[in-house]
């Protein structure tokens, strides 16, 4: 059988999964990865980065390093898709004809969304870990940090990595307390959700954590705008409608986030912008030859990269199904986790599946703040990510 000739959108932890995975089955792979940059990151570190624990560049592999066997590497991004030619255009003029199409370019993060906050961030106490650029910046400020208020913020749009805005909370909190500051400081989790967490077993530890460290949490609560000349918040009740401002002397924001405009823009997207797939399958609604998984997907379930473990080879499977004329016979059950970073030495392991209902891996229960799963997430999934999801391998 010859080889179909596939176009993957996207060179981050999806494509590149799928890509590799593709390269150890398929004997003679036609496979183009487009991707405009230069640079790979395992951003789950970042939460460790933006604490003090690791260094960004050990977050960092040239992209070219990981290109796997077969496949070839377009720098460019897409302009256009034109599925019903079966082909899309890039930004530098060329046009790319495919079999089978997996678009998977991320997340999209829209600062501009959030009055004051663009071009902001990395200066006057404001900060980020979804920022590269600024990501080092958190550790700076959170080290400088004398006492006051510190706000952590989670928007009303899907995020990638939901419980990262918390974690970076939880360890500030930590090195503080250990500096002697937590008796002048006042900590904020302002949030757009409903709740600290989506799953009852793990949020139920979350909000002891919470009242046991003293940190005042409001929800349904939305960032409108940042002043960092009057170092003062703007939040937006989303039940009442009312407004508040609240002063800071360090802010960690969560920009809105959403599918690439690429994406929204296409006739790939639903009418909420993300590549509309089917949930079990992930194969798009509309035209059959065009899969889609990760960040930028229309899959209700969290966006990480233990969720592309399970959906990469599913995709994989449903390709050379296709291909070979066969059933799409596997199913992906919305399975996602969580790493949640609790402290210095704790974390809380959240896995679970589309219903909630928590899918453990380890046979104890993981809703307790461990050592061992922070030595886990800091030491053993960083490797599983580059010697195993990065060569086709998990």
């Amino acid at each position: 059988m010859k080889s179909p000739k596939i176009l993957i959108v996207g060179g981050g932890t999806a494509g590149m999964s799928v890509a590799a995975r593709l390269s150890q089955i398929v004997s003679k792979p036609d496979i183009t990865i487009i991707d405009p940059s230069e640079v790979h990151y395992y951003q789950p570190l970042f939460t460790l980065v933006g604490a003090g624990i690791g260094k960004l560049s050990d977050t960092a592999r040239s992209m070219q390093s990981l290109i796997p066997r077969g496949a070839r590497w377009v720098r460019a991004s897409v302009a256009e898709f034109e599925p019903q030619a079966n082909r899309l255009q890039t930004d530098n003029g060329e046009t790319w004809a495919y079999d089978f199409l997996v678009v998977c370019p991320g997340i999209q993060l829209d600062w501009k969304k959030v009055c004051g906050l663009e071009n902001q961030v990395g200066r006057s106490s404001i900060c980020s870990n979804y920022s590269v650029d600024n990501v080092e910046y958190t550790w700076d400020a959170i080290q400088k940090f004398k006492g006051g208020n510190a706000i952590f913020t989670f928007p009303n749009t899907p995020v990638k990595c939901a419980g990262a805005p918390q974690k970076i909370m939880y360890l500030a909190e930590h090195y503080w307390r250990k500096k002697k500051l937590r008796d002048q400081t006042n900590i904020y989790f302002m949030s757009a959700a409903g709740s600290i967490f989506g799953v009852k077993k793990y949020a139920d530890t979350l909000e002891t954590i919470v009242q046991k460290r003293g940190i005042h949490t409001q929800f349904r609560t939305l960032l409108e705008s940042v002043d960092k000349e009057k170092k003062h918040a703007s939040f937006k009740n989303l039940d009442s409608g009312t407004s508040e401002d609240i002063s800071f002397d360090f802010i960690h924001v969560v920009p809105p986030m959403s599918a690439p405009d690429f994406v929204k823009n296409s006739p790939l997207a639903n009418c909420d912008g993300w590549v509309d797939v089917d949930k079990y399958t992930l194969q798009h609604t509309a035209f059959s030859n065009i899969f889609a998984l990760g960040d930028a997907s229309s899959l209700p379930t969290s966006k990480t990269g233990a969720a592309i473990r399970r959906q990469a080879p599913i995709v994989v499977d449903h390709i050379l199904a296709l291909s070979e004329g066969r059933e799409l016979t596997r199913r992906y059950n919305g399975y996602t986790s969580c790493p949640l970073v609790t402290g210095y030495g704790r974390l809380v392991l959240a896995e679970f599946d589309y219903d909630g209902n928590p899918a453990e891996t380890f046979p104890f229960d993981q809703s307790k703040e461990r050592r061992s799963m922070y030595l886990l997430k800091k030491h053993f999934l960083p490797k599983m990510y580059w010697h195993g999801m990065m060569r086709g391998r998990l």
